[in-house]
């Protein structure tokens, strides 16, 4: 199923089928100002040993970290990320994780994100930290 919107932003439709979200299996469950919640499996995001890899864990927080950016700015900016660390601190082997993200800082021109992710034991499996730029207020279109 294509989706045609990932929280408040919409996909421009060139690019509908083309949405990394979709491909890692990652879905939005909770997306208000203070608090982005989104889950992704184990299965099909592993690493050649078996492991979830530490890339999807950075897709996920980057994820949940720009949505933040665009309800706290609004779906009509544009939003990139900027700066992103995670610290991977144990390896989820199976089931889904899910990623929480606050907000640290919300500016006029940044905001700066912890996103936690944790396994099904709730045991946390890594921490990143995502600044996003807002740039001035300009059209959004499709190339």
């Amino acid at each position: 199923m294509t989706q045609t919107a990932l929280g408040p932003v919409e996909v421009l439709p060139p690019y509908v089928d083309q949405q990394l979200v979709e491909r890692l299996g990652i879905e939005i469950t909770h997306c208000e100002p203070d608090l982005v919640v989104g889950t992704m499996p184990v299965a099909g995001n592993r690493q050649p040993i078996g492991l979830l890899h530490g890339g999807a864990n950075a897709v996920l927080a980057e994820t949940l970290g720009s949505l933040a950016a665009w309800v706290h700015a609004g779906a009509h900016r544009i939003i990139v990320g900027q700066e992103l660390s995670c610290t991977h601190h144990a390896a989820a082997r199976s089931g889904k994780v899910t990623g929480s993200c606050r907000p640290l800082h919300l500016g006029t021109h940044t905001a700066t994100y912890e996103i936690v992710i944790s396994d099904e034991q709730d045991r946390r499996t890594c921490t990143a930290r995502l600044t996003c730029a807002i740039p001035a207020v300009r059209r959004r279109k499709a190339r």
